[in-house]
């Protein structure tokens, strides 16, 4: 099947596939479901969640890797082309929230393998979260984010995220470091913490309005 457009995604959360709408009915368009079960079955997957496969795009072939641990769907993508290593909302300058720990410390462990036998340029997330501060974040559903981390990290980036999960071990509760925040702990008490934070922020930015 001739594919003109192929709508993927890094993972299924809300923010990433709220825009699939917008392909929906399109011609030769092709928009890969959000669940592991549509992942697998359309880039081929015979292992999950710990496989890699291949994705040609016509003479330019991509590497998937299965990345769960952030979401059950998640995936990593590698383009041998620019060296670029697309690792979703599982390794970025930001909150890196484990919902399940073991899951995301497997996942790290094959990334930073994966990237040890690669050409590895940036290490790039999908959002950035973290100030040029370090150990300090944006709070949550910032807009305007003056001297923000850079978006691109390294493998040795890469490397520190893994050791610091390994150091987490069996514990709960949010980790800061300098270029991310692990949340290995999404008790009602961290969640409710992040949001009054977000909601004061905005709060104020109203007021600064008036």
């Amino acid at each position: 099947m001739f594919h003109a457009l192929i709508v993927a995604h890094t993972h299924g959360h809300g923010d990433h596939v709220a825009g699939d709408t917008q392909f929906a009915g399109c011609p030769a368009t092709t928009i890969v479901g959000r669940e592991p079960e549509a992942v697998q079955a359309f880039f081929g997957f015979e292992q999950w969640p710990t496989g890699t496969v291949g994705f040609d795009l016509g003479g330019r072939v991509l590497e998937l890797i299965a990345a769960t641990g952030h979401h059950k769907s998640a995936v990593t993508i590698y383009d041998p082309w620019t060296g670029i290593l697309l690792t979703g909302d599982t390794v970025m300058p930001g909150r890196l929230y484990a919902f399940d720990f073991d899951a995301f410390t497997d996942t790290l462990d094959r990334l930073v393998a994966f990237s040890s036998a690669r050409k590895v340029n940036h290490v790039l997330g999908c959002h950035i979260e973290m100030t040029a501060e370090p150990g300090r974040d944006f709070p949550l559903g910032a807009t305007f984010q003056p001297n923000e981390h850079a978006l691109a990290m390294t493998t040795a980036q890469l490397i520190e995220v893994r050791d610091a999960t390994k150091k987490i071990g069996g514990q709960k509760g949010v980790f800061v470091h300098d270029d991310f925040i692990i949340y290995s702990d999404m008790r009602m008490r961290n969640q409710l913490k992040m949001m009054s934070r977000g909601l004061a922020h905005r709060l104020g930015q109203r007021l600064r309005r008036i």
